[in-house]
């Protein structure tokens, strides 16, 4: 009598970490990037450097091309204000999802339901080196445990979303991670949650994965001190950036005798799912921070080369429009960063 592998419809093999890493590696020049930009981080939320880290970027990547464009202005962008804000570009290629839908470039880059895994992999390390060799550094969001092996050397800022925070595995992946890791609030705007989440994450652990060369191994972390608290909003709470909201989250954190720092995600639950929102948040975080809060040191923002959203599927894509959350227009983000690295002058 069978008794296993009773709902698997196919198995199909896996590509290499370290195979993948030959084929697309990490050069000195991106290299560089990627160890300054986690520097400079760091240093940010040590309150060493007192610029504002700006994670910014589309809600996903579905096209590499339109990815480099946005890459080439934001790194423009990115030389103009760089005395005041340290840009770091938001790539990420999973998508959490509710009930069912597109799942990301690695999961399916053809947009079709083929998931060919290994061609999306290939593309999101490409994306990362082109991006890095740049000179622009990258962030992203951890989702699956084992697809970081692939391309973490070429990250420089991390996040644990609303979804998994509450996740053990997530948690030990994120001791493990050599960046700063972001981690959300949940998405009923729970902040307790995250900060046992970050309060796990700085702890050494030990679980199952994979090695570069793609065996089964248990890793062993040391901790991630550099963990820190997003506040991204919630469907109870509503949004969490203002003034009471991050008083509230800060005496969380010291009570938990954790770093008092935050980063604000302009989007999700704090904008409503209303891209042009994100301008107003925007505006509130410069205004605490010119009454004197030194707590918010990042924010996030979704942004796209063409504001809004489409729908796969429903026809002809239009080139640099977001196809998950709507996100706010190159730009405006442009304007927006530009107002805000004044207003911090």
């Amino acid at each position: 009598m069978r008794t296993d592998d009773l709902r698997i419809g196919r198995v199909r093999p896996l590509l290499a970490p370290a195979i993948l890493a030959e084929e697309v590696p990490l050069t000195p020049r991106a290299g560089d990037c990627v160890a300054h930009a986690r520097r400079a981080i760091e240093a940010i939320l040590d309150e060493r450097d007192h610029r504002l880290l700006v994670v910014v970027g589309p809600c996903s990547i579905h096209d590499p091309s339109a990815a480099i464009d946005y890459a080439a202005r934001l790194h423009e962008l990115a030389a103009a204000v760089r005395e005041r804000i340290f840009i770091v570009m938001r790539v990420y290629f999973e998508k959490p999802r509710t009930v069912v839908g597109w799942k990301g470039l690695i999961n399916d880059p053809d947009l079709d339901g083929s998931y060919h895994i290994n061609k999306g992999l290939r593309l999101a390390r490409q994306l990362l080196a082109d991006i890095a060799e740049m000179g622009l550094p990258a962030g992203t969001e951890f989702l699956d445990t084992t697809l970081g092996q692939f391309y973490t050397d070429l990250v420089s800022w991390g996040a644990i979303g609303a979804r998994t925070a509450e996740s053990q595995v997530h948690r030990e992946l994120a001791s493990g991670l050599s960046m700063p890791v972001g981690i959300k609030n949940r998405t009923d705007g729970n902040v307790q949650v995250a900060v046992e989440a970050i309060l796990a994450a700085r702890q050494g652990h030990l679980f199952p994965s994979l090695t570069k060369e793609g065996a089964p191994a248990i890793l062993e972390t040391t901790g991630n001190p550099y963990c820190h608290l997003v506040l991204r909003g919630g469907t109870v709470t509503g949004p969490n950036f203002g003034s009471e909201a991050v008083s509230a989250a800060l005496v969380e954190l010291r009570s938990a005798k954790l770093p008092e720092v935050l980063m604000v995600d302009c989007s999700h639950g704090n904008s409503e799912k209303r891209p042009e929102r994100q301008l107003a948040v925007i505006a509130d975080v410069l205004a605490q921070r010119q009454a004197g809060q030194p707590a918010l040191v990042a924010l996030m923002i979704e942004s796209h080369l063409v504001g809004g959203r489409q729908d796969l599927g429903a026809g002809p894509l239009k080139y640099g429009q977001s196809i998950t959350d709507a996100c706010l227009a190159f730009d405006d983000t442009k304007r927006a960063i530009e107002r805000l690295a004044e207003g911090l002058a």
